[in-house]
């Protein structure tokens, strides 16, 4: 077998020329121009509005924060509309340049946004060259106070943490870089203190994303578990959100509060297909007959097993099509773990020493291979239209996992086959980070709904407009929505709605949310922002910045 180097992905690359240019997205007829009344506030006070959340706050986009990003930002475009009834300045913390990324001391810590390399998301330092980082949390922070205390990573308990700002506690995995830049004299102060030291009249408060986006964006592998929705403030959900709201609405602020989408309609979680290996590829397409060869060894195992009473056994059996796309091979945690029996099947055939002398190896290897083939495929299955691949896993799909190699190597492989034993989704299932299984999206839905209920009742019981983020991002998921001229979708980065890091809207995204913000306000407080013809035209927005952008 030859060493395959599977670097996706036909099938994801057709997703990104499905329309002739990144702009090209369906035209809707234009709505007819009538006259409309002035335009009006209600019961709102606009004078100092205040924006507290995360990433989707400070106008993050294409995997990163910059001075471009953040004018188009929500909060920003809401700002501007506010300003024509009475609305004040509103302050934002700008980086330091369009290319995005973090630095401390002249050593980045967060690197440049994304830019649209032709067939999809690349760096942009692959289409520029290098360049310097400039934002330094060591030398130019800027000075607030500011009225966007949106924190790129934020999760609701963050906004309560003391200390969350503070450069020294960065290295310690306890603050937030870009909260950093915004606390100035005040590294000790939260999220919440500084928001309230500038008595807001107004407020946005979109914040919970991460409380379950963490989970999903690491495949639900442990390592960014779920927000409870019980705990003390601070801990679970509930009780933080509640002192959230009531702390924001203490003085008579009123505000507008937006919910949680379902993460997995997204299209970080919807662009990889389940099935990218096609055969068609010249070094995965020859090596089909081989690779065929070696799991008919470990599916005649299945077989045998689903023989002796273990139901669904044969549901784990791989076959690499020669005619279509095949599924990649997944590891499944909540799959009982066969290794035992694998290993004592294949050490009890009179035909394996045989197929493991067809590698090279001496007969009396096989126990030690039957070993290997339990450790590695006791939970594995080929993946399945319910399984959902995070937009990460199209650079790994192929690759040679070098961890895997030195593992195989110390137990006695040559080089050669330890690397043939180690291709990510082919020969070596793709580990949890990589997917999420029906059962985390499962726990990613109860979540988003608990959550969901609270944020309802606390807007409820405290008089605040509620955007419906949930039903937007569905509707937008399923049919697309029709928007100024424009069908937006959520196809990655022709859909005209996400933007390229497949998590976070486009400008024109945004300025479609701000609409709807501003919708809601209008029914709260009696504002007419939509009746008057105030809202902002989505064609005015890009979908996607330039590589050169200065």
């Amino acid at each position: 077998m030859k060493n395959i180097k599977y670097i996706l992905l036909s099938a994801v690359s057709l997703t990104f020329f499905a329309c002739n240019d990144i702009e090209d997205v369906d035209r809707v007829e234009a709505e007819l121009m009538v006259d409309s009344p002035a335009l009006v506030a209600g019961s709102a006070d606009f004078s100092n509005f205040v924006a507290v959340g995360n990433s989707l706050t400070a106008g993050f986009t294409d995997n990163a924060l910059f001075i471009a990003s953040q004018d188009n930002s929500l909060p920003n475009m809401l700002s501007q509309k506010f300003a024509l009834i009475g609305g004040g300045d509103f302050t934002q913390p700008l980086m330091n340049d369009n290319f995005g990324g973090i630095a401390v001391g002249g050593n980045r810590i967060l690197e440049p946004r994304l830019v649209f390399g032709g067939a999809g998301p690349v760096s942009l330092e692959s289409i520029i060259g290098p360049v310097t980082v400039s934002t330094d949390l060591a030398f130019n922070n800027p000075t607030g106070p500011f009225n966007n205390m949106g924190v790129p990573g934020a999760k609701s308990f963050h906004l309560l943490a003391p200390g969350y700002g503070s450069l020294a506690n960065l290295s310690l995995g306890l603050a937030n870089p870009y909260f950093v830049r915004m606390t100035g004299a005040t590294p000790n102060a939260s999220v919440l203190d500084l928001t309230l030291a500038q008595a807001p009249t107004f407020f946005s408060l979109w914040i919970g994303n991460n409380d379950v986006l963490g989970y999903a964006l690491s495949g639900g592998d442990g390592t960014n578990p779920l927000t409870p929705v019980e705990g003390a403030v601070g801990v679970g959900f509930s009780a933080t959100y509640a002192t959230l709201i009531g702390a924001l609405t203490a003085n008579g602020a009123k505000g507008v509060v937006a919910n949680i989408p379902n993460v997995t309609s997204i299209p970080h979680f919807t662009t990889v297909p389940f099935s990218p290996l096609s055969p068609a590829n010249e070094a995965f397409g020859p090596q089909i007959p081989t690779l065929n060869g070696v799991f008919g060894q470990l599916n005649q195992v299945f077989a045998f097993l689903e023989s002796q009473g273990v139901t669904g056994a044969t549901d784990r059996q791989i076959v690499f099509s020669e005619t279509a796309a095949s599924a990649v091979v997944v590891e499944d945690e909540s799959l009982t773990d066969l290794s035992a029996q694998i290993a004592a099947v294949l050490s009890a055939s009179d035909t394996f020493p045989a197929f493991v002398q067809s590698f090279g190896l001496p007969a009396q290897a096989a126990p030690l291979v039957a070993n290997l083939f339990g450790t590695i495929y006791g939970q594995a299955r080929q993946a399945t239209a319910a399984d959902l691949l995070v937009l990460p896993s199209s650079a790994i799909i192929g690759t040679v996992n070098t961890d895997s190699v030195a593992f195989l190597q110390s137990q006695g492989l040559s080089e050669a086959l330890a690397t043939q034993f180690s291709l990510e989704g082919i020969t070596m299932p793709l580990a949890d980070k990589w997917v999420l299984l029906p059962s985390e999206q499962e726990e990613i839905a109860v979540a988003v709904s608990a959550f969901n209920d609270i944020i309802a009742a606390n807007a409820s019981q405290a008089g605040l407009a509620l955007v419906d983020v949930n039903s937007i991002l569905s509707e937008l998921a399923t049919s697309g929505i029709a928007t100024g001229d424009f069908i937006l979708k959520s196809n990655l980065a022709t859909g005209g709605a996400f933007s390229l890091d497949g998590v976070h809207p486009t400008a024109r995204g945004y300025s479609f949310l701000a609409n709807e913000f501003m919708k809601a306000i209008d029914v709260t407080y009696g504002s007419n922002f939509e009746a008057s013809g105030s809202l902002l035209s989505p064609s005015d927005y890009p979908t996607n910045y330039a590589a050169g952008l200065q």
